[in-house]
C-alpha cells in the first residue's frame, strides 16, 4: 500500500484501511521489526473501525526479538505469524535451534507461525530452506515462490527437478503469496504480453498449493492468500521513477485469479 512516488504523497493510515475495506478484502498484512511495535500497534482502532483480519510478516533481528513481536500479534488478533528472520547461520544445521525456539514460543503465545523463504532471510534460498525442511520437519511454511524463481534463476518450462522442488514447499505451505516472477525479477508486470507465460507457471503453483491445503485441511478452515505487491525498489520504475504499472489494479486482478482458483478446486471435488 505503499507509493514511494517522486510526486504522490503517502496514503493516511486511515485512508489506507478504508481503501482496502471498500474494494472487499478480508485483511491486511503488517511488516514490522521489534523497533516498530509502538507505530504498528497504533492501527488496532483502525482494524476494528474497518472490520479487517490482521496477518504479521515479523521481521526477527535477534534470537529474543519474536516474544515482543508474539505479544503485538496477539494484541492485533494475527491471524498468522510469517517470520521472515534477520538471523540467518550460514549452516542449516546451526538454524534449528533459533526455528524451534521461535515455534515454542509461538506455542507458549498460543500463536500460529509460519517461516517464509526471502532473500537475506534465514531460509535465504530454495536449496537451503529444503535442507532445513528435512531438518524441522514440524515447520510450516508461507510460500513466496518468487524468491526461489529468481534464486535458482528458473528457466521456463519448469524442469522435472525444480517442479518436483516447489511441490515439496507447496506440500508443507499453509499460507500463500501472490506475487510473480520470472527468472531475472522478483516481482513482474502481470499484464505485460512478455510475461504470461510466467503468470501461467504461478497460477499452475497456487492450484496445486490450494489442492494440497484443501486435502489436508477441514472444510471450515481458512487459508489466507496474501495479495503481496511491493512498492519500488521492488516494483520496477522509470528513469523518472514512476512504476511501469498500477499495483493496486495488479492485485485486484491477483485476487480474481485467486478466488477463480479456489471455485475450480471446488468443483472438480464436487464432481
Amino acid at each position: 500500500m505503499e507509493l514511494r512516488s517522486p510526486d504522490r504523497p503517502e496514503r493516511s493510515h486511515e485512508e489506507t484501511f478504508r481503501m482496502v475495506a471498500e474494494a472487499g478484502y478480508d485483511g491486511m498484512c503488517i511488516d514490522p521489526s521489534v523497533e516498530e511495535i509502538s507505530k504498528f500497534a497504533e492501527l488496532k482502532p483502525l482494524y476494528s473501525e474497518y472490520g479487517l483480519n490482521c496477518m504479521m510478516n515479523a521481521f526477527p533481528f535477534e534470537p529474543g526479538d519474536m516474544q515482543p513481536l508474539y505479544q503485538l500479534s496477539s494484541e492485533l488478533n494475527a491471524s498468522i505469524v510469517n517470520i521472515i528472520g534477520g538471523v540467518m547461520p550460514i549452516r542449516p544445521e546451526d538454524s534449528v535451534p533459533v526455528i524451534r525456539r521461535w515455534m515454542a514460543e509461538a506455542e507458549d503465545a498460543g500463536r500460529t507461525v509460519l517461516f517464509e523463504t526471502h532473500r537475506d532471510s534465514l531460509l535465504n534460498d530454495l536449496y537451503y530452506t529444503l535442507q532445513v525442511m528435512d531438518l524441522v520437519p514440524e515447520m510450516r511454511l508461507c510460500a513466496d515462490l518468487s524468491h526461489f524463481v529468481v534464486d535458482r534463476e528458473m528457466r521456463e518450462p519448469i524442469s522435472e527437478r525444480d517442479q518436483g522442488y516447489i511441490s515439496r514447499v507447496l506440500e508443507r505451505s499453509d499460507c500463500f503469496q501472490g506475487r510473480i516472477a520470472n527468472r531475472e525479477q522478483v516481482q513482474i508486470q502481470i499484464e505485460f504480453p512478455q510475461h504470461q507465460e510466467w503468470v501461467a507457471i504461478f497460477k499452475g503453483w497456487w492450484k496445486e498449493g490450494m489442492r494440497r491445503w484443501r486435502e489436508r485441511n477441514a472444510d471450515d478452515a481458512t487459508l489466507i492468500f496474501l495479495c503481496e505487491l511491493g512498492p519500488p525498489p521492488y516494483a520496477i520504475t522509470d528513469g523518472s521513477r514512476h512504476e511501469l504499472s498500477d499495483r493496486w489494479d495488479e492485485a485486484l486482478l491477483i485476487r480474481r485469479w485467486a478466488n477463480e482458483i479456489w471455485s475450480e478446486l471446488e468443483a472438480d471435488e464436487q464432481h
